[in-house]
């Protein structure tokens, strides 16, 4: 049996394995387009061919590479619903937001799925309660999801008791940013890795080597967003999620993703057999906001107790990594103008490979004329 990675050693996210993946080069010369896209995730991606499909001129920037923060590094868990549970949500963002968003994430899951067969399945997901207070909770969540008519089962199996989402699914997350982000390059958009932006001022972007000159940017930033727009500030706060992934564990038979104690902790199980696993990042609250993005010995020393002693399996942790995402105040996703001709996206509080999707789109509307 290999030992595990050390805590130290220099490593990648689980999800990159594709030798063939050469990161678009940094920008170098001014340009003047119709809309700057800062940031190369999955909602930049998603924005970008909104603004495509419209006929727009696109630029695109990101300060390291396609998929290189949260939209790469993440669970790769497709999940209905903001970052609240469906009733916290309707306490409190209201019953109409709170079922319309749910709605909306259900209608994204589908068109992901159905835009990339190779890469996401539905499995349905688990929320197990870590104790009888959670089971209550479950039971609440259950309640306020039936009575909206949303899908969901209570459950007792081998993993506990709480409740099966039978739509929820999961993704190869950075092999489908980097398809999307083939495909735009294809459509004709300009797509700049490696490219700081030091400033946005007006209707210009400025970075260390050239400046663009746009009518329109859109901000397509997770973790850190606050940083890059410090407007911001008030409302959203960025944390380290932390992950890490093991060889092929036969001993475990999970069919489907699985997240507990109220949400902090989650796992799921590859075709192969491997296992990718991240949270606890309350046990080390105050030292988990922050927007460095090194895994530490704390948290990773949790997960690997959950894998030896709640698991059940001596396979060897392969990889370890973390990702910077942002929470917001309310517990809803930003997608706001927050100067003229600015708009801004991110604040997924986790949940940003469905969330940042439906907010790309928006934002692409209303840069465009529509309403808010």
């Amino acid at each position: 049996m290999h030992a595990d990675l050390p805590l130290d050693a220099v490593t990648r996210p689980a999800w990159d394995d594709d030798p063939t993946w050469i990161a678009p080069r940094a920008l170098d010369d001014d340009f003047a387009c119709d809309t700057c896209v800062i940031g190369l995730g999955g909602s930049g991606l998603v924005a970008i061919h909104a603004l495509l499909g419209a006929g727009g001129d696109v630029v695109s920037l990101d300060m390291a590479d396609v998929g290189g923060d949260a939209a790469g590094r993440n669970g790769g868990l497709l999940l209905a619903g903001i970052a609240d549970f469906h009733h916290d949500a309707v306490r409190r963002l209201g019953h109409e937001t709170a079922a319309r968003w749910y709605g909306e994430t259900l209608e994204e899951l589908e068109r992901i799925l159905d835009a990339h067969p190779s890469l996401a399945r539905r499995t349905g997901s688990l929320r197990i309660a870590a104790d009888d207070a959670e089971i209550i909770d479950c039971r609440q969540q259950f309640a306020a999801l039936r009575r909206d008519g949303f899908p969901a089962e209570w459950y007792e199996g081998p993993e506990g008791v709480g409740l099966l989402f039978p739509t929820d699914g999961v993704v190869q997350p950075l092999a489908r940013v980097r398809a999307l982000a083939r495909e735009a390059i294809a459509r004709g958009a300009r797509l700049h890795a490696r490219t700081r932006v030091d400033a946005i001022r007006g209707g210009r972007v400025v970075t260390p080597w050239a400046t663009i000159h746009a009518r329109t940017v859109i901000v397509a930033v997770d973790g850190a967003l606050e940083r890059l727009l410090p407007e911001l500030a008030a409302d959203v706060r960025t944390a380290r999620l932390q992950m890490c992934a093991t060889a092929p564990a036969p001993s475990v038979a999970l069919p489907r993703p699985v997240y507990r104690r109220w949400g902090y902790d989650y796992v799921q199980q590859r075709a192969d057999g491997a296992l990718l696993l991240g949270g606890f990042r309350d046990v080390a609250l105050d030292e988990e906001w922050t927007c460095d993005d090194t895994p530490t010995a704390v948290i990773q020393g949790r997960l690997e107790q959950w894998l030896r002693a709640d698991l059940g399996t001596s396979a060897p942790v392969t990889h370890r990594w973390a990702a910077r995402v942002a929470y917001t105040t309310t517990g809803a996703p930003v997608c706001r103008m927050v100067r003229p001709g600015v708009f801004a996206i991110g604040a997924y509080s986790g949940t940003g490979n469905v969330v940042g999707a439906i907010c790309a789109r928006r934002a692409v509307r209303w840069a465009l004329g529509a309403r808010s």
